[in-house]
């Protein structure tokens, strides 16, 4: 289901993953009443209209569900934000990379985002060129639900702002860096015009390529035991797409599959035909174990 705004036009920043999940309880919940209870709020230390931002991003980045009137913690955050886990200060590189990809690879809340890193084609665009294709694309998945020009423009706004943040800001809010701008993938070329940066990606590690592929892979192509190069590289929701990565980084990713993944899934290209090969029935497990990959 299409799901616009609930950001208040902030952009995701840096410890606020781990801000929501220390909310949780023993148990994993966490009571809707932290982000809406005035005493709770003030623990935040920031205005309501950011925790509620603080809450959207939680459920966007599937840090958090939920489950009977209240928010369950997921095991993916778990494995990450624990104070055991894997980056318990929301410090590392692949904290940033997953959060991206659970925004625009998954999209589970954040249509706009899945929308721009799957569907945007132009080599150059502005927020006028966006507006009018995404009010075309909301149409398309909400048909008959009526979306204000406003709600997609401050969705646009804040998806830009998230990857290009502002060079001369006005205002303190301008200036606090947004978790998903050190991943370069998107410039602001000249004033008002933007593009994706595709190439290599040098911070974006191979077991994070492989957790995506693999999820990408879960959700698209279950059933089958084989994926091509195309699909990786331009499928709808591919990792190719959604971290704008280049045949070459792809492919070089792909060689490395086999010994990544201990056998798992392994990378052939024979009389032209590219593809990888799923040889287990433990995918869940292989992905937990590409997590741990991702932050070696």
């Amino acid at each position: 289901m299409a799901h616009f705004s609930g950001h208040e036009t902030f952009p995701l920043r840096q410890m606020w993953l781990k801000k929501a999940y220390s909310c949780a309880t023993a148990d994993g919940y966490i009571d809707k009443s932290v982000f809406s209870d005035d005493e709770a709020i003030a623990k935040f230390g920031v205005g309501k209209n950011m925790v509620a931002s603080i809450k959207h991003w939680a459920l966007a980045c599937e840090v958090m569900q939920e489950e009977d009137g209240r928010f369950k913690l997921t095991e993916f955050s778990k494995k990450i934000f624990d104070d055991n886990g894997l980056d318990p200060y929301s410090e590392h590189s692949s904290t940033s990379w997953l959060s991206h990809w659970q925004l625009s690879g998954r999209g589970y809340r954040s249509t706009t985002w899945y929308w721009f890193f799957n569907h945007v084609v132009s080599p150059i665009f502005t927020q006028e060129d966006l507006r009018s294709l995404l009010a075309e694309y909301a149409a398309k998945c909400s048909p008959g639900r009526k979306l204000s020009a406003m709600t997609l423009s401050r969705d646009i706004e804040t998806c830009l702002r998230s990857y290009a943040p502002r060079s001369g800001g006005s205002t303190p809010e301008d200036f606090a860096e947004p978790m998903l701008g050190e991943l370069g993938l998107v410039s602001e070329e000249k004033k008002g015009h933007f593009a994706f940066r595709r190439g290599p990606k040098i911070t974006l590690l191979d077991g994070v390529f492989a957790y995506a592929l693999i999820d990408y892979w879960e959700r698209k192509a279950k059933k089958m035991s084989t994926l091509s190069f195309e699909s990786i590289a331009y499928g709808e929701g591919s990792p190719g797409r959604v971290f704008k990565l280049d045949e070459d980084s792809i492919a070089e990713r792909l060689f490395a599959l086999e010994e990544l993944t201990e056998g798992s899934f392994a990378w052939t290209d024979t009389a032209g035909l590219r593809q990888v090969h799923r040889k287990t029935s433990e995918t869940e497990k292989v992905m937990l174990n590409m997590l741990g990959k991702a932050y070696d």
